[in-house]
């Protein structure tokens, strides 16, 4: 018998290509990142700021946000389904839509696209500003283009590929496990004084869940790189060479098979919060990257993610037909 969720994901993953984030209703991640906001102003209040005790402040942090963020949509699962199985169906269908986020970042990463194409620079800094954390009012063309094509890798694995890989295997409570951690360590997981040791917990969680979904994510870019014409005997080499040398454990993977496929160069340092942290570069300077790198990293993540939905769904049915 074929499991429900494996149903669930194809058909959210079918509303996300076709209509991105729903925007008639708040998004989960926006409720989560308001969750956190509070939880941190509360914590911080009534704890010392040591580094001792903002370790502890900011592993409380995780647990009660990653632990609300859980148990509040298994619950809502629950009681409404023992209402109405079709109405708990359509819930989770929405939530898994929800938590997905390939056609949102598509929309993005196309607008960059298409300031750097009309030359705009202004434009084009404000604009990849939206999808990276870094400092972008002083980046060069070729720098934002560069932004961009990491973002949509690294992207690949957090906003699609990992909420697969653990929806398949808990469905979407499980999901928001995951993207509560994401977002935790999105908003408290750098490096800057203010969260060196406040995000701390945050961050080893996201570094734990994120091992297996970031290497993966690396597999498919690599058998996406093939199907499409580009340079996937490069992206091997430089996955396997270059994927350690990026300061998360992670990251490194999706965005060294991105520019091994690519064959360009990523990475390098970039400024946090006006201070500038000395980076790793990734791949080769076979070329310069231009505009047109940005639209084949979009087709790599649109690929990949197809590829890892067949996977995944193959192994969950199997699983299912075998009672496993």
């Amino acid at each position: 018998m074929i499991p429900e969720i494996v149903y669930i994901l194809i058909v959210g993953f079918v509303l996300d290509i076709l209509f991105g984030d729903p925007d008639f209703i708040l998004h989960p991640v926006v409720i989560i990142g308001r969750l956190i906001s509070f939880l941190e102003k509360s914590i911080r209040g009534f704890l010392p700021g040591t580094k001792t005790w903002e370790r502890v402040g900011g592993l409380i942090l995780t647990i009660l946000v990653v632990g609300i963020s859980t148990i509040v949509p298994f619950l809502a699962i629950t009681i409404i389904g023992k209402l109405s199985h079709i109405l708990r169906l359509i819930l989770e269908l929405f939530w898994c839509w929800q938590l997905l986020a390939m056609r949102s970042l598509k929309k993005e990463a196309l607008w960059v696209y298409d300031k750097v194409q009309d030359g705009d620079l202004v434009g084009a800094r404000k604009q990849v500003g939206r999808i990276v954390g870094r400092d972008t009012s002083n980046l060069s063309m070729k720098e934002i283009i560069k932004a961009c094509i990491e973002t949509v890798a690294e992207s690949t694995s957090d906003g699609v590929i990992a909420p697969l890989f653990f929806m398949v295997i808990g469905g979407v409570p499980l999901g928001f496990f995951y993207k509560a951690t994401n977002t935790l360590d999105s908003m408290v997981g750098y490096r800057s004084d203010r969260y060196r040791y406040f995000g701390t917990a945050s961050a080893r969680l996201d570094d734990v869940l994120n091992f297996i979904p970031a290497r993966l994510t690396a597999l498919f870019m690599i058998i996406a790189s093939k199907l499409l014409g580009l340079d996937s005997g490069n992206a091997i080499k430089i996955w396997r060479r270059d994927a350690g040398k990026h300061l998360s454990p992670n990251s490194g993977n999706p965005e060294s098979a991105c520019t091994g496929a690519l064959d360009i160069e990523l990475g390098g340092d970039a400024y946090y919060f006006g201070k500038r942290y000395e980076k790793a570069t990734l791949g080769d300077p076979i070329r310069e990257p231009e505009a047109e790198d940005i639209l084949n990293a979009i087709k790599l993540m649109e690929l990949s993610s197809i590829i890892s939905l067949i996977f995944f769904v193959l192994i969950r049915t199997m699983a299912g037909i075998l009672h496993f």
